[in-house]
């Protein structure tokens, strides 16, 4: 414990239970930056070189990790190794990750990933993924999957997206079968892996709506590869609108799934990046 306190954590905020692990709470701004330094120390004094090199990250990446693992140090460090990792076995995945790809173009432009412009009540940034739009003799689902990290890493920029985390709705109303043998096992099982185990963001819940039995056999598949709080954050509403509405209100919604706001415009987040991008450049 004495290592944490020597980065400054002062001993009344330090919580210790069975597994030995090192909890923050009541975070300010100045616990963050506190956090943030705790965090850079454990990376230093790693033995290994390549994870010592990830304390050079900078302030507000580190912040990612500690959100993610709400501020547990010890599991916010591991995450970030995980997430490096990840990523050095997966450089195809990462390669050319920003709007300068044609493929994550290409998937943003059909609203996979979209983005609503309202917080749901609880606060939690809400992703949309209309299974229809996606044209998969165009780009693959592993483009999809490039998309969803390249607009994660953009989404966790914000502090509020990082403190709240996410809701995820995948609408697969109308979803053909032959759009079905392009959801491949082997990519989603690197999706899951990559979201569940490695990525920097909390998924607060995953809801279905509109799915034929055949995308239920294919998700299937799947199933043995999550952890059981994920499984607990799944929920399957069918064409049953009302219990979705029960999870994330109809106010902030739009009217293709029974919401009270005008139909959404699968582009308009492409549109809001490419904002993002040119204030930035």
């Amino acid at each position: 414990m004495a290592e944490y306190i020597d980065y400054g954590w002062r001993n009344g905020d330090i919580i210790s239970n069975d597994f030995n692990k090192t909890h923050y709470k009541n975070i300010t701004s100045a616990d963050r930056d506190i956090a943030i330094n705790a965090l850079r120390g454990l990376l230093k004094k790693s033995e290994d070189y390549e994870i010592r090199n990830y304390a050079e990250q900078d302030d507000k990446t580190l912040q990612k990790f500690l959100f993610a693992r709400k501020f547990v140090l010890e599991d916010s460090f591991e995450l970030i190794k995980s997430y490096y990792a990840y990523r050095k076995r997966n450089p195809d995945i990462f390669r050319g990750l920003s709007l300068e790809s044609s493929d994550i173009r290409k998937a943003l432009e059909n609203g996979l990933p979209g983005v609503l412009k309202d917080k749901d009540r609880k606060g939690r940034c809400v992703l949309l993924l209309t299974g229809n739009n996606w044209d998969c003799t165009s780009y693959s689902l592993l483009s999809i999957y490039r998309a969803m990290l390249f607009s994660l890493e953009q989404l966790t920029n914000e502090m509020h997206n990082q403190a709240n985390g996410f809701v995820v709705i995948v609408d697969w109303t109308e979803f053909s079968y032959k759009q079905t043998l392009c959801l491949k096992p082997a990519v989603l099982r690197l999706m899951i892996e990559g979201l569940q185990d490695c990525f920097p963001a909390r998924f607060k819940g995953i809801h279905f709506i509109g799915q034929p039995w055949y995308v239920d056999a294919a998700l299937a598949v799947t199933k043995p590869f999550l952890k059981e709080e994920i499984k607990e954050r799944i929920f399957s509403h069918g064409n049953n609108l009302s219990t979705l509405h029960e999870e994330v209100h109809k106010d902030i919604l739009p009217a293709e799934l029974g919401g009270e706001k005008p139909s959404y415009n699968p582009g308009s987040f492409l549109e809001l990046l490419e904002e993002k991008n040119k204030i930035n450049s």
